[in-house]
């Protein structure tokens, strides 16, 4: 593999092309999940970050996965589907029960379930986001939100950020800002325009790591100099995490108001909690004029994601703006309501706020005693540890970050790496505090073998 294509790969993080991924099974998994994981890799076609597979899961509870060798890891990755922690009991007895009344709806129908979701969801979300779409991912949901933009404004350009992620599918990659998904993917989505995103530790216009707005600055010259877009896209708070200023979105907000664009926000990964409020937008006093929520939603069971949209944007009846099959599952709607009912009754928001400033008051602490560690930083439980090989530079520490990934998940705690060296760490808000500090106590340990 040439050097730039590895490159590529790392940008995302904990690819399975790895020479470290070969050496970690071959020590820490038995001849038989070997033979499974060959089998697997034998069955599905592969593509990177997916088959093949690392190991093979046999159970999952709480903030924890179980292998076929019965050893328990710490689940700080859980595709950020988590929220309410796996096989949640509330969850699944209500999936059990649902099943037994109605397991599928058939278009053209609707189901109790699936309308005290749309209900639950519109009295949730901030201002007058009140209609809803549902759908079985993240990727469909956003592709609802660009049909909808369309026929909501007769415009189809867009504006979003550059490293951003809005799903796989082709036209959720136009409007996404990775190289690793778009590269060698041919002609994408024609007036998906990009600008810099509000990272204010790499950022395009100098800031030195204190925000000036000039990110906010130069949508809103875009929008101006284009004339005709129909909505800005973006994630609220990235992944990785990079956390945006106090008024930075109240100023994309006033933009795109100015100019008659659309506001659409990406909620996908962080949805019901994450950052400790519901939605993250919260945290800015911002409505979007759509928000997309999911991943989370289906309380860690089913496949559910939801458009939320401004009474104002009921527009395309005479237009199939999802048309999918499972859009208002009876099972997967029974799902998120109980999970919205023990994020509310367990107080999880309290939890991940709680938990998350304990959690990066620690991780501080792992600055000051690792050069690595260029950077620690998080909203609730959104946490994000940066390595670096030389703090000034910021050169990205890619190599040292799978290294400390693997040594953990010999050590029975899970994670991603995100841009190649930000160990991102999303566990489920059930989390303890004694458990939060089991699991900076591994990286710790990691960190010190690795340097």
């Amino acid at each position: 593999m040439g050097s730039e294509e590895s490159k590529g790969d790392l940008s995302e993080g904990d690819i399975n092309l790895s020479p470290r991924r070969a050496e970690w099974v071959e020590k820490n998994l038995d001849e038989e999940t070997r033979r499974l994981l060959e089998e697997d890799s034998r069955l599905f076609l592969h593509q990177s970050l997916s088959t093949p597979c690392l190991d093979v899961l046999k159970s999952c509870d709480g903030i924890h996965l179980e292998n076929l060798q019965g050893r328990r890891l710490m689940d700080f990755h859980g595709n950020n589907v988590h929220q309410v922690g796996f096989s949640h009991p509330r969850v699944l007895a209500a999936v059990k029960d649902q099943l037994d009344k109605l397991s599928f709806c058939t278009r053209r129908y609707t189901n109790l379930p699936a309308i005290e979701l749309a209900r639950t969801l519109s009295d949730r979300a901030p201002g007058d986001l009140d209609r809803v779409l549902l759908c079985p991912g993240g990727t469909g949901a956003m592709g609802m939100a660009l049909k909808l933009a369309r026929c909501a404004t007769g415009r189809y350009k867009t504006i979003s950020m550059w490293d951003s992620f809005h799903g796989a599918s082709l036209d959720t990659i136009s409007i996404g800002g990775e190289a690793f998904f778009r590269a060698g993917m041919g002609p994408l989505l024609s007036g998906s325009e990009h600008v810099p995103p509000p990272d204010s530790y790499r950022c395009a216009w100098d800031c030195g790591g204190e925000c000036n707005l000039k990110c906010a600055d130069y949508i809103d010259y875009v929008l101006e100099k284009e004339g005709d877009v129909a909505a800005v896209i973006a994630e609220t708070v990235r992944s990785t995490p990079f956390i945006p200023s106090a008024d930075y979105w109240k100023q994309v907000r006033e933009s795109c108001d100015r100019h008659g664009a659309l506001l659409i926000l990406d909620e996908i990964p962080h949805c019901l909690g994450r950052t400790g409020r519901m939605f993250t937008c919260e945290h800015y006093g911002v409505v979007p004029d759509m928000l997309v929520i999911g991943k989370g939603l289906g309380g860690g069971v089913f496949p559910l994601a939801a458009l939320i949209a401004r009474e104002e944007l009921n527009v395309a009846a005479d237009k199939a703006l999802g048309h999918y099959t499972h859009e208002k599952s009876p099972v997967a709607c029974a799902a998120a309501l109980a999970a919205i009912d023990v994020i509310e009754d367990e107080e999880l928001l309290q939890n991940a706020t709680r938990i998350g400033k304990f959690a990066l008051e620690r991780l501080a602490e792992l600055q000051r005693k690792h050069a690595l560690v260029g950077d620690v930083r998080g909203l609730g439980l959104l946490l994000g540890v940066e390595l670096v090989r030389d703090r000034q530079s910021r050169e990205r520490a890619t190599e040292e970050a799978e290294a400390v990934m693997y040594e953990a998940l010999a050590r029975g705690l899970s994670f991603k790496i995100t841009m190649g060296n930000i160990l991102t760490l999303t566990p489920a808000l059930t989390i303890t505090e004694d458990e939060m500090a089991e699991a900076i106590g591994i990286i710790d340990e990691c960190l010190g073998l690795v340097c």
